[in-house]
């Protein structure tokens, strides 16, 4: 779909007659990090899962973006497919999104997967991820796939335009935009996450005024993958 000379890829299917739950996937992924959470819930539920501009199939953006030219772009595209008062899932950079989506828009439900509180870099995230895939079970075979595209646009490979949209948005602080959110959030981190510091995780929680943290023992930055049925069950509770 194109969204203000934008084009978008994204998958809609489900149950067209429930609520919508949107996801949306970190710097460097698309849609198939995500698609894991949607599926179990389509029976019930509209699932609409997006790739980012400059990610998966969704080309580059023509001009750098910040994380509020994201949101804008994921506020015109639910606007387009009529989603009102979305279930929204978010993780890391996509967590960033929902946060700034949150703080301005009618949302249902929010959990927000690891997302920084200030960003981080990104270097070397090709490897991270590479690395953690070949250590959690049914994730391993994602891996001939994610040598192709996870990390393909983070900052070492990355186009001029998509160095620049990494900049900006690693430098938004969304402290204001978390005050701002009305709806019942939770969120999701590993305590071995070296991608989001502990102060963000401490921070989103008290800015956040009906917000619930949970704490992975031993997981990383992809926790809600290396515990993916547990994942899916709180989600799953937590959206009834």
């Amino acid at each position: 779909m194109n969204i203000n000379g934008q084009d978008i890829n994204f998958l809609d299917y489900g149950n067209k007659k429930g609520d919508s739950i949107v996801l949306l996937h970190g710097w460097g992924q698309n849609i198939q990090m995500m698609q894991m959470l949607g599926e179990p819930f389509k029976d019930k539920y509209r699932i609409i899962i997006v790739d980012f501009p400059g990610f998966g199939a969704s080309p580059e953006p023509k001009e750098a973006l910040d994380v509020d030219g994201y949101t804008k772009i994921i506020e015109e595209l639910l606007k387009k497919l009529k989603v009102e008062n979305p279930i929204l899932i978010g993780h890391s950079f996509g967590g960033r999104v929902s946060v700034k989506y949150a703080s301005r828009n009618k949302v249902k439900k929010l959990i927000l997967l690891s997302p920084a509180l200030r960003g981080h870099d990104k270097k070397g995230l090709k490897t991270k991820v590479l690395k953690f895939m070949k250590t959690v079970p049914g994730i391993k075979n994602l891996e001939s796939w994610a040598k192709n595209h996870i990390g393909s646009r983070d900052y070492k490979a990355a186009s001029p335009i998509m160095k620049q949209v990494l900049v900006k948005t690693v430098n938004e602080d969304l402290s204001s935009d978390a005050m701002k959110i009305k709806a019942p959030t939770i969120l999701i981190y590993g305590d071995m996450d070296d991608e989001v510091p502990e102060e963000d995780t401490k921070e989103y929680e008290k800015l956040i005024d009906d917000c619930g943290l949970i704490m992975y023992e031993g997981c990383t930055h992809y926790a809600y993958l290396e515990r993916l049925n547990q994942t899916i069950n709180i989600i799953g509770n937590f959206i009834k």
